[in-house]
This record gives C-alpha cells, sequence and structure tokens, in this order.
C-alpha cells in the first residue's frame, strides 16, 4: 500500500473516530466489523490483513466524501 493512501485511510479513520466518539464496541463499529469481516471471530482474517482493510476502508470513505 503506498503510504500517501495508508495516511488518508488512517485520517478519515480518525475523522470517523470522532464522529462516533471513539466508542468502538458501540452499534456502528460493531455493525461495520460484522459486515467486514463475519460474526465468528475465529475465522477473521490476521491483525495485520485487518488493520490494512480498515485502512482501505478510511481511504474509500475519503473518496466517496470527496466525491459529494
Amino acid at each position: 500500500m503506498h503510504p500517501l493512501h495508508a495516511a488518508r485511510g488512517a485520517w478519515n479513520l480518525l475523522l470517523l473516530g470522532f464522529k462516533t466518539r471513539f466508542r468502538l464496541r458501540g452499534s456502528y463499529w460493531s455493525w461495520r466489523m460484522e459486515t467486514a469481516f463475519g460474526r465468528d471471530r475465529s475465522k477473521w482474517p490476521p491483525l495485520r490483513e485487518r488493520m490494512r482493510a480498515a485502512l482501505e476502508y478510511g481511504a474509500w470513505v475519503g473518496s466517496m466524501r470527496r466525491m459529494r
């Protein structure tokens, strides 16, 4: 992943964190994790892969914001 792409993803995740008041176990983030990886945590990918996916999601959120 390109460093600038990762930085954009991290920035947008930070903004989402502020919007959700960093309640990472709250309804939005629980739904987001379940949608992305499923309910069964034993089948989730390794942490490194989940982090990469989170940064990709953050970058995607940023691109959707720029489109509006």
